[in-house]
């Protein structure tokens, strides 16, 4: 059987969308296709494969053995293709291809905004988007090609595959208040500083939850109780500024706020947060110049701010 008269992208784009939504109705939402379409792809690709690639799981579906093993590949072939028509529609413009880089709330604060600022200022050409989002929405975007690079804390091992990690320094988690906070400046912490004021967690499921819940453990700490979960920077500052609360985050995401002097790391130890920050890539993806630039630009922005 000939692949070229038998599988079409569009199988492909059904199968990604498929198992990545885990949902035929969920599926067809996103793709702008009716479900009988969308069914009747998987049926078209299924008889191009030999393999039944879907099977049904309680009221829902998930993929068979073969649908998992067939993934992987799935995706890294759409994106490849994907990144061929974006090069050839870009060589035309002046400006070069666009960059669509994800960034994890620990570089989204500083990092990247000023790494784009220098290459503005230094009139490279380049045309660029930023998205922002947790680490697993982040690295699915990359393997689907919606991203060219992903920019923050090394992802769990399992959710690697088809990606190339690149380290650029490490960073811990710190534990913050604001600058007029009653704790600020203490030497030693309350047994009850995590019952007495709010506290932020890290979300779970995100990369640093277990090292924050670890780090617990070791020092002999209650978690809190009434934990607010974010991500958020955005929310998280405006809370720790205006309502006494505790901030545990990555480093990178309050450096500013620590520089600015309006937060105050507290005196706890998060040595065993430390790990490791830096471009997340795909393995087949061939960077434009324009991001190949950008991640040039971020090794030396960290290299001069004596990150490592």
């Amino acid at each position: 059987m000939r692949l070229s008269s038998s599988l079409k992208l569009r199988h492909l784009e059904v199968f990604v969308e498929v198992a990545r939504k885990m949902s035929v109705t969920q599926a067809a939402e996103a793709l702008g296709m009716t479900q009988p379409a969308v069914t009747r792809a998987l049926r078209e690709l299924e008889a191009v494969c030999g393999k039944p690639l879907v099977e049904k799981h309680g009221r829902g579906i998930r993929l068979s053995s073969y649908g998992e093993l067939f993934r992987d590949h799935a995706g890294r072939s759409l994106a490849l293709a994907r990144d061929g028509v974006a090069l050839l529609q870009g060589l035309g413009e002046a400006e070069g291809p666009q960059v669509s880089i994800g960034a994890l709330p620990t570089v989204a604060a500083d990092l990247v905004p000023d790494t784009l600022a220098q290459l503005h200022a230094g009139r490279a050409p380049g045309r660029f988007v930023v998205m922002s989002g947790g680490n697993q929405y982040l690295i699915d975007q990359l393997r689907r090609g919606s991203l060219d690079v992903v920019v923050g804390r090394l992802p769990a091992p399992e959710t690697m595959a088809g990606v190339e990690f690149d380290p650029l320094y490490r960073e811990r988690v710190a534990v913050v208040v604001a600058a007029g906070h009653p704790l600020a400046g203490a030497a030693h912490l309350p047994s009850a500083v995590f019952e007495d004021y709010p506290v932020l967690m890290p979300s779970e499921g995100s990369i640093i939850r277990p090292l924050v819940e670890r780090m617990f453990l070791e020092q002999g700490l209650s978690l809190p109780r009434f934990p607010v979960e974010t991500v958020s920077s955005s929310f998280g500052r405006r809370f720790v500024l205006a309502h006494q609360a505790v901030w545990i985050i990555s480093h990178g995401v309050v450096r500013p706020d620590l520089q600015a002097g309006t937060m105050t790391a507290l005196p706890v130890n998060t040595d065993s947060t430390l790990g490791p920050v830096g471009l997340c890539t795909r393995r087949e993806h061939r960077l434009s110049a324009a991001a190949q630039r950008f991640c040039a630009a971020l090794r030396s922005h960290c290299a001069a701010l004596g990150l490592r």
